[in-house]
C-alpha cells in the first residue's frame, strides 16, 4: 500500500526541486542574473498555445462579460450621482472587480510556463488580493504619471519598469512597495529588452487582428504566456501556484 503512494510524494519532490533551481529567483532577477532572450520566450510560448488555447479564450470570455457587467453597473452609479463621489465609486468597483482578474490571466501564463495544469476558472482566485492590487495599481499609476510630468523619460521608463508588480503581488504574495521596486530593479537589469519585447509583441496583435481579429485566439494566449515564461525565468515559481 506504501508503494502506491510513493510516486505522488516523489513527484511533488521533483516539482519543488523544479520550480526553485531550474528556473530564477527573488534575488538572482533582483541582480539580473536571469536568462531573457526574446526570440526564446516567443518560440516557447508559440509552441505552449497548443493546447491552452480553449482555456485562454475562456478566460477572456469570461473576463469581457464581467468587465461588461461592471462597466454597466458604474454608469449606473454614475446615473444616479453625477458628482465626483460617484465617479469614483464606479471608479473603484471597476479596479476592484478587473484587476484579480487580471492577476489571475497572468498566473494562467505562470502556470502554463511550466506546464502547470490550467483552467479557464484560474482567473477567480485572487479576489482575496483585490484590495492590496487596487492600491498597488493606484501607486503605479501615480509614480507613472509623476514620471510623465518630469519630461516624459521617466514615464516611460517607470511604465516598463513595473511591468511584474502585479504578477508578484498575486504570485508572490509581496507588499505593495515592495513589489514594485522588486519589480523596478529586476527589469531595469534587461529594461531595452523589455521594451523591445513590447514593440514585437503590439506588431504581432496588430497584423493578427487584421483578419477580423481571428489571429488573436492565437496571439492572445501566445502573449500571456510568453509574460508567464519572462516571470518564470527572472523570479520562478512558488510551489503553492501550482496547486491552485
Amino acid at each position: 500500500m506504501s508503494d502506491v503512494y510513493q510516486a505522488p510524494e516523489s513527484d511533488l519532490v521533483v516539482q519543488t526541486e523544479y520550480d526553485s533551481s531550474e528556473y530564477g529567483s527573488i534575488e538572482d532577477a533582483i541582480t539580473g542574473n536571469y536568462k531573457f532572450e526574446i526570440g526564446e520566450v516567443l518560440s516557447e510560448a508559440w509552441a505552449k498555445v497548443s493546447g491552452s488555447k480553449g482555456a485562454f479564450f475562456l478566460a477572456f470570455i469570461m473576463m469581457y462579460v464581467i468587465m461588461i457587467g461592471a462597466i454597466m453597473i458604474s454608469f449606473a452609479i454614475l446615473a444616479a450621482d453625477t458628482g465626483s463621489i460617484g465617479s469614483i465609486i464606479s471608479q473603484l468597483i471597476i479596479n476592484i472587480i478587473i484587476l484579480p482578474l487580471l492577476a489571475g490571466l497572468f498566473i494562467m501564463g505562470i502556470k502554463r510556463s511550466v506546464d502547470a495544469p490550467i483552467s479557464a476558472t484560474n482567473i477567480f482566485q485572487h479576489f482575496n488580493k483585490a484590495p492590496k492590487l487596487f492600491v498597488g495599481m493606484i501607486l503605479m499609476q501615480l509614480l507613472i504619471f509623476i514620471g510623465y510630468l518630469l519630461l516624459i523619460l521617466p514615464g516611460i521608463y517607470l511604465t516598463i519598469a513595473y511591468f511584474m508588480a502585479i504578477p508578484l503581488i498575486a504570485e508572490k504574495d509581496m507588499g505593495i512597495w515592495e513589489a514594485l521596486e522588486t519589480s523596478r530593479k529586476a527589469v531595469t537589469k534587461r529594461w531595452f529588452s523589455f521594451l523591445l519585447f513590447f514593440i514585437i509583441m503590439t506588431i504581432i496583435f496588430f497584423i493578427s487582428s487584421i483578419p477580423f481579429g481571428i489571429g488573436l485566439i492565437w496571439t492572445f494566449p501566445m502573449f500571456v504566456i510568453a509574460y508567464g515564461i519572462i516571470y518564470r525565468n527572472m523570479f520562478g515559481v512558488n510551489p503553492e501556484t501550482l496547486e491552485q
